[in-house]
């Protein structure tokens, strides 16, 4: 959207309604401020050129975790040789850890920690491999896989495999079977207070519980990372964001039996281009706010992505009693297909075995913009805006939204949902309300005819390694 374009439709308001020109202005600025919101894809991430480290004139110290002892079979322990080799890499500046190709490394909990020096590289090329037996998982790092913590400026690249070996972790989970006790699992990959990192063509499957965490970390890029989990897994998040900023996740191809991309509390300044979903439960901005905590996200993009059959499109969902807010969220250019519930805002979100107790207070929802959405949904609410009625969600913008169900009508769901849509929105959002206007004339004006919907076509995606447009999922 131009500036033009807004300026004409905000003198259009002006003319029909001298009253509502306060609240006009306001959500236009808004609307800019979040048009004008970009995070650059490399140029503020100060990390070296991707090297050349096989060349001897590189200057790349190899640090082979096969010269400390590692054996590659897949059924050796190869922690401490992984340990030893970390250890000195960590300590050589221009240093390459390597994972060899061709071999499987059988690797129990581990804390990789820096700081390290500078412009290391961890080059995995082959799979890394977690013990199956959840009961003689190391007590003392019972949510960790590989943990990477307090690096700056590394590079993590290669095409090997990060396998969390899950299926014994999953069949004893309470959310398969309720009468197992309900535990934490460990996470396959963390990347823990870290900055300036970025993570390229790494594939990481069958993770415990979530496969990819990014906690307290700033500066972050990941591209070419694709993540698979079966579709039943529980709790298996594809990449998970919480209390980290500026981070960029683009050209990821991620299936899962959790969201495949959650961005959670303290987290500020995600972008997310180019993304591919599905089965999961799809792109969310939640759960903020259980156990009346308090939760903050600001300033979330996702732009180009196809989601397909999965429980979720795009959801912001939220636990009753929480505090905090989400502000700032633009979704864009979104090709949904055959998804269950394609656009949510749910603020009585209940993930828990009892049921959940009425609450006043809750996560603040506003200023959501929802752009260029168009495809097929499941279910015939293809829009549910459930929000809290002493909290209620604001400034929410739909453009150009177009969901069409196979059999049947589609309609939206709101509660205490304020905001306006113009362009095509279909189904209609009138439920959304304002408290000076209603935005309804702008699908009658002459400008507003000019930003028909402009599907996302699995086409247009362009993710990458489009030689395998499947995801091979390990059925149980």
């Amino acid at each position: 959207m131009d500036k033009l374009f807004i300026i004409t439709l905000l003198g259009l308001l002006i003319l029909v309604n001298g009253v509502a020109e306060n609240l006009v202005y306001n959500n236009f600025a808004m609307l800019e401020e979040l048009e004008n919101f970009e995070i650059d894809d490399e140029d503020d991430v100060e990390l070296f050129d991707i090297p050349s480290w096989t060349s001897e004139r590189g200057g790349k110290v190899l640090v082979n975790v096969d010269s400390f002892g590692a054996v590659g079979d897949g059924i050796s322990d190869d922690t401490q040789a992984f340990v030893k080799a970390w250890g000195t890499a960590c300590a050589i500046p221009k240093s390459v850890f390597l994972v060899p190709s061709g071999r499987r490394y059988l690797v129990n909990a581990t804390r990789f920690k820096g700081p390290c020096e500078d412009k290391l590289i961890i080059q995995i090329d082959g799979t890394i491999v977690a013990p199956d037996e959840p009961k003689n998982w190391d007590p003392n790092l019972a949510r960790l896989w590989l943990d990477f913590s307090k690096l700056n400026g590394v590079l993590f690249q290669g095409n090997g495999v990060i396998d969390g070996s899950g299926s014994k972790w999953w069949a004893s989970s309470c959310k398969k079977n309720k009468s197992n006790p309900c535990r934490g699992a460990p996470t396959a990959l963390t990347i823990d207070s870290s900055s300036a990192v970025k993570v390229t063509g790494l594939t990481i499957k069958n993770s415990q519980q979530m496969n990819f965490v990014i906690s307290k970390s700033a500066s972050v890029r990941i591209s070419k990372v694709s993540v698979s989990s079966p579709g039943d897994s529980p709790n298996t998040d594809g990449i998970h964001i919480t209390q980290s900023t500026n981070v960029v996740l683009q050209d990821c191809k991620i299936g899962t039996g959790d969201d495949c991309i959650s961005i959670v509390n303290g987290s500020s300044a995600i972008k997310m281009k180019r993304i591919y979903c599905g089965p999961g439960h799809g792109v969310s901005i939640g759960s903020l706010g259980k156990d009346n905590s308090t939760g903050i996200v600001t300033k979330v993009v996702l732009d180009t992505a196809l989601i397909r059959e999965t429980m979720n499109g795009v959801r912001i969902k939220t636990w009753q009693g929480g505090n905090g807010y989400v502000r700032g969220v633009r979704f864009e250019n979104v090709r949904m297909d055959n998804v269950d519930n394609p656009i949510i805002i749910d603020q009585f979100y209940c993930d828990s075995p009892k049921s959940c107790q009425n609450q006043t207070s809750a996560v603040r929802i506003s200023e959501i913009m929802y752009r260029n959405i168009s495809g097929t949904t499941k279910s015939a609410k293809a829009m549910k805006f459930s929000c809290s009625d002493t909290a209620p969600c604001s400034t929410i913008v739909l453009s150009n939204v177009n969901l069409e169900k196979e059999a049947g009508t589609v309609e939206t769901y709101c509660n205490s949902a304020e905001g306006f849509g113009y362009g095509i929105v279909h189904p209609s959002a009138d439920c959304l309300t304002s408290h000076e206007k209603d935005y309804s004339f702008f699908e009658q004006t002459e400008v507003s005819q000019d930003y028909i919907l402009n599907d996302v076509t699995e086409e247009k995606v362009e993710l990458a390694d489009s030689n395998n447009d499947r995801i091979v999922h390990t059925e149980l």
